[in-house]
């Protein structure tokens, strides 16, 4: 099966590629792997939440919002090379504007995890780390970037 057709499955569509905020690329690809540059969790052009995990956000609501960065950095991916020619996921790594004491930070990220196990199975499972930050672009709550293997 086609990771495409495991994501209508899902009953998830892909987003349009968020278009960079600033003078980067969504993806990059050098050999074997796609980079994606960290993705905001936007919907439609505009962050659903803003501030930080552990205040302003809800550590259940950065949760969500770390699902959707993985899925526009997926977006990112098909737009690059295509969906289907993603042979594993490599690693997650999430930053998370986070509250003074909020020390939450890898259940915020398993949004992005879990989505990717979801969509992937076996081929889902990777390396990650998921920072603390005390600030994002746009005050967005989370941010998520990807490293993939495709064929």
């Amino acid at each position: 099966m086609s990771w495409r057709a495991r994501l209508g499955e899902l009953g998830i569509d892909l987003p349009e590629v968020v278009v960079p905020l600033a003078a980067y690329v969504p993806a990059v690809r050098t050999g074997n792997l796609v980079y994606t540059s960290g993705q905001l969790p936007m919907v439609g052009g505009k962050l659903p939440h803003t501030g930080k995990v552990g205040a302003d956000v809800s550590p259940e609501d950065g949760h969500a919002l770390a699902r959707i960065c993985a899925l526009n950095a997926l977006a990112a991916v098909d737009a690059l090379v295509g969906l289907d020619t993603v042979a594993r996921v490599v690693k997650v790594v999430g930053f998370v504007a986070s509250a003074p004491n909020f020390n939450g930070q890898p259940a915020v990220v398993n949004g992005a995890s879990e989505l990717l196990g979801e969509v992937f199975g076996d081929a889902g499972v990777h390396a990650r780390s998921a920072v603390g930050v005390s600030e994002l672009p746009l005050d967005a709550p989370v941010e998520v970037e990807l490293i993939l293997e495709v064929g």
